[in-house]
């Protein structure tokens, strides 16, 4: 699996964690918003994650953009988190590119990567 970490906020971080999660399971680059999504609109991608302060604005604006609406969820923004069960359903639903607030990343990303892992192996 071949993660691309952009938006705009803990890219590094965002990175150690998918990392520390998948170990060898995922492929994980750091890029620009922009290169990030036009590498996922290239196929060199298949997921995108990225972090802002309100989940779905810089983390996500040019997959947004680029990748269009039915690509793209939001999976925390301040104050809200979303369930297991909504991130899952987002990943089932065929979205590849996720935004969510810094300061959740450590709340959200085990979640979503658990659901991309199932999804990858035909679990979900």
């Amino acid at each position: 699996m071949k993660i691309v970490v952009g938006g705009q906020i803990d890219k590094q971080d965002i990175a150690n964690i998918i990392k520390a999660e998948l170990g060898e399971e995922a492929e994980v680059t750091v890029k620009g918003d922009l290169d990030a999504t036009m590498g996922m609109k290239a196929g060199t991608y298949d997921y995108y994650v990225g972090a802002c302060n309100t989940g779905g604005g810089g983390a996500l604006a040019m997959a947004l953009a680029i990748l269009g609406k039915a690509k793209c969820a939001t999976i925390s923004m301040p104050g809200q988190i979303c369930s297991e069960e909504e991130i899952c359903q987002e990943v089932k639903s065929g979205k590849v590119a996720f935004g969510f607030t810094a300061q959740h990343k450590e709340a959200v990303l085990p979640v979503l990567l658990k659901a991309l892992k199932d999804k990858v192996g035909g679990i979900l």
